[in-house]
């Protein structure tokens, strides 16, 4: 298990949400099934479009909440520049 940020999307330049993790497979199991309430389960948000593993939880929270208040096109440049076809990753981790 390593720390993770990630970005979910429900559908390319949909509605996006990053999180962080420490179980990445886990975590994108939990939001596809829909198993805790919340953004992504209101939202259908279920397609794991970007991850970037980090040494420490600490240096993945930093990273996630400067992720959280960076302007949505950066965002979608980033999950652009390594999965441009928005294809789900999940499959890769679970």
């Amino acid at each position: 298990m390593r720390p993770c940020v990630y970005i979910m999307a429900s559908r390319r330049h949909g509605t996006l949400y990053v999180g962080v993790t420490s179980d990445l497979s886990r975590r994108v199991w939990e939001h596809k099934n829909d198993l805790i309430d919340g953004f992504t389960k209101r939202y259908s948000v279920h397609t794991l479009v970007y991850a970037e593993h980090h040494a420490t939880m600490a240096d993945a929270i930093f990273r996630e909440k400067c992720i959280k208040k960076w302007l949505r096109a950066w965002k979608i440049e980033l999950i652009e520049q390594v999965n441009p076809d928005w294809a789900d990753l999940s499959a890769e981790i679970i």
